[in-house]
């Protein structure tokens, strides 16, 4: 059964970093992502990395300040973010599957989720 379980969350100030991993219980993904919902809000994409990281996509609301990475050995991925923002605040999801295209950023485009994390940017 495939797992994915995500660590990092946390509460920080406006302007602060956080390191959100995700870790996948069995095999490795082609293609993982993250994405985020807040309080009555739908779910909305972040960022997304084919294979090893030689093709990333990011939601334009975080380009600049988001970065997507895995480490494929241990079957984890992170995203690094820097000069968070109120806006940021959400849950946090991991998401992976095996498509990869202009489509990515639609969630039905994914096969497996984690229980999400909690971020919390306070201004």
């Amino acid at each position: 059964q495939v797992q994915l379980v995500e660590s990092g969350g946390g509460l920080v100030q406006a302007g602060g970093s956080l390191r959100l991993s995700c870790a996948a219980s069995t095999r490795t993904f082609s293609t993982m992502a993250w994405f985020r919902q807040a309080p009555g809000k739908e779910r909305q994409f972040v960022a997304g990395i084919y294979r090893s990281g030689g093709d990333t996509l990011y939601a334009d609301s975080v380009k600049g300040r988001f970065t997507i990475s895995r480490d494929n050995p241990k079957n984890i991925m992170s995203l690094q973010m820097n000069s968070l923002k109120p806006e940021d605040t959400a849950v946090y999801y991991c998401a992976a599957g095996s498509y990869w295209g202009r489509d990515a950023s639609k969630i039905d485009r994914w096969d497996y989720w984690g229980q999400g994390t909690q971020v919390t940017v306070s201004s």
